[in-house]
């Protein structure tokens, strides 16, 4: 009996590692998908060079480069 309950453990999460895996694709395409709706706003993508460059310009600064 214990071999038959085990056998039964076994194939419940073959089947739990299945959804798993589904779940995981969909969340990972859906964070993808929003990323290129992100990048693809041109206000999204000003607001991000400008991060950037503050970033840039802190980095200098720090380092005794004023521009």
């Amino acid at each position: 009996m214990g071999k038959a309950v085990a056998k039964l453990r076994k194939l419940g999460q073959r089947g739990m590692t299945t959804a798993e895996y589904a779940v995981g694709t969909v969340a990972a395409v859906t964070g993808v998908g929003a990323l290129v709706g992100f990048f693809g706003n041109e206000d999204f993508r000003r607001f991000l060079g400008e991060i950037v460059k503050a970033l840039v310009r802190w980095i200098l600064a720090s380092v005794g480069i004023n521009i």
